[in-house]
């Protein structure tokens, strides 16, 4: 039986020029397909046969077509495994995105990063076994704009169980981590004109172009070892803040956790002047010496939006993150995001609702929270006051939770020269100065993201950040 297009194996579009013949044309438009990069090499092309019926030609036409580009060398074909395209040389494509990701280095020790290799996989897999077994086929449609209501009512346990947030599964909205829930907020605000929010200072310079490109006006709060200070917003720029964005568990990057006096100081500030609270705890569940602080959305979840989010967890490819709203933001922001990608991930929702109700993310959470404080305390042995280091002045801050350290730099060491010396070795760190605002200034310091590196690798990127420190004349290195 002939073998229709409707049921060939492969797809393959090709715009034949019938005016130079069948054969001829039929290899122009491989080689042009080929050349300017739409079939990559390694692409696998439909038989002879099912080619031929696709383009109504003849399995000879085809077939000599493919005889005379393999001989040319733009097809590679092979018995038993079909006809493929070959590795052939073209000219460059058009200019891509400039901002790639760098290489990775030899130790990495940025922030931001969990180890990934430590990713639930098995469990991961059974739970999206489990999910898609039992999902009805309304699954695989379009959703509610607030995400599956499996996760969020897990989520509505788990947070209040854990980081003491007052939720409700309608007030829930899940986006695709913390980044878009940041920035749909921020439309949000300036969906009447621009609006100002106030951010820490120093804070993710990434978050606050966030913010600024959705039409928003950033001014920044200082950060102490207590945390933002919210004095500014006691002045003259009380009533014109619409919003202030705060990470108050382990503040970003200098790791000071937010003072309980400072905690009400901004409630009392939003109850005042009807502004929002913008709570960031992307690494709340990591708390190393006591039981972690519960998130600031407990005391007020009246005016406090709850940003929470999959990366720290469980890896940055997780694409899940969640808002907890207060109830008169709700309806707002889900148009805001009907209007932005309609709906999040499904099955990945479904896979995570199974691992919070089975308690799978518990066991996952626990795990790696023993692994990071064994980090944590080889980094604060190499590092601390009693060390080498932290006599010839090196100050390891932040260190009570989340992913990340801050080492301050002694009066003779810059930012720019450690972090020659840490490149010059294949280490990547992370530097403080990056992190102020505009032409604000402020302390020097290297962020070092202890969570970053595989388990086999960390002892060699310590050792590596370690021998990039000058310690100080006479003293014997560990």
């Amino acid at each position: 039986m002939e073998e229709s297009w409707a049921t060939s194996g492969v797809d393959l579009h090709l715009e034949l020029r019938r005016s130079s013949g069948r054969r001829t044309g039929l290899e122009l438009a491989i080689r042009a397909a080929v050349g300017d990069g739409r079939l990559l090499a390694g692409t696998r092309l439909p038989s002879t046969r099912a080619l031929a019926g696709q383009l109504r030609l003849s399995r000879g036409t085809v077939s000599a077509a493919y005889d005379q580009l393999v001989a040319e060398g733009y097809l590679v074909s092979r018995r038993g495994a079909g006809t493929e395209i070959a590795d052939v040389a073209r000219p460059p494509g058009p200019p891509t995105w400039s901002r790639r990701e760098p290489p990775v280095p030899h130790h990495d020790l940025r922030p931001g990063r969990p180890d990934v290799a430590s990713f639930p996989t098995r469990a991961w897999l059974r739970a999206s076994r489990r999910a898609l077994t039992q999902a009805p086929a309304s699954v695989f449609d379009y959703g509610d704009p607030r995400g599956r209501i499996e996760l969020r009512q897990a989520l509505a346990g788990y947070l209040g169980r854990t980081r003491g947030v007052r939720a409700v599964p309608e007030q829930i909205v899940l986006t695709s981590g913390s980044v878009q829930g940041l920035a749909l907020l921020a439309r949000t605000l300036c969906r009447s004109g621009p609006a100002v929010v106030a951010m820490e200072d120093p804070n993710l310079p990434f978050h606050r172009e966030v913010v600024r490109q959705a039409g928003a006006t950033v001014i920044g709060l200082a950060v102490d070892d207590r945390g933002v200070c919210p004095d500014r917003l006691a002045a003259q720029l009380a009533a014109t803040v619409a919003a202030v964005v705060v990470t108050p568990a382990h503040q970003y990057p200098t790791g000071a956790t937010l003072h309980p006096v400072r905690r009400h100081a901004l409630i009392r500030w939003a109850r005042r002047t009807q502004g929002l609270i913008i709570e960031d705890d992307y690494d709340g569940e990591f708390r190393y010496d006591r039981q972690p602080i519960a998130a600031l959305q407990g005391m007020a979840p009246e005016c406090v939006a709850y940003l929470g989010t999959a990366s720290k967890t469980l890896g940055p490819a997780v694409r899940l993150g969640w808002m907890v709203l207060p109830p008169q933001l709700v309806d707002a922001v889900v148009d805001t995001k009907l209007h932005s990608d309609h709906q999040s991930d499904a099955i990945g929702q479904l896979t995570l609702a199974d691992l919070l109700t089975t308690y799978g993310y518990d066991r996952h959470v626990r795990a790696c929270r023993l692994r990071y404080r064994r980090r944590r305390d080889l980094l604060h042995h190499r590092l601390g006051p009693a060390s080498p280091l932290g006599a010839a002045g090196f100050r390891l801050t932040g260190i009570a939770a989340g992913l990340h350290a801050l080492l301050s730099l002694p009066g003779a060491e810059t930012e720019r020269e450690v972090r020659r010396r840490t490149e010059a070795r294949g280490l990547a760190v992370g530097g403080l100065s990056e992190h102020w605002h505009g032409a604000s200034s402020g302390p020097e310091g290297i962020i070092i993201g202890f969570a970053t590196p595989s388990e086999p690798a960390y002892s060699a990127a310590l050792e590596a950040l370690a021998s990039a420190l000058p310690a100080p004349a006479g003293a014997v290195r560990e």
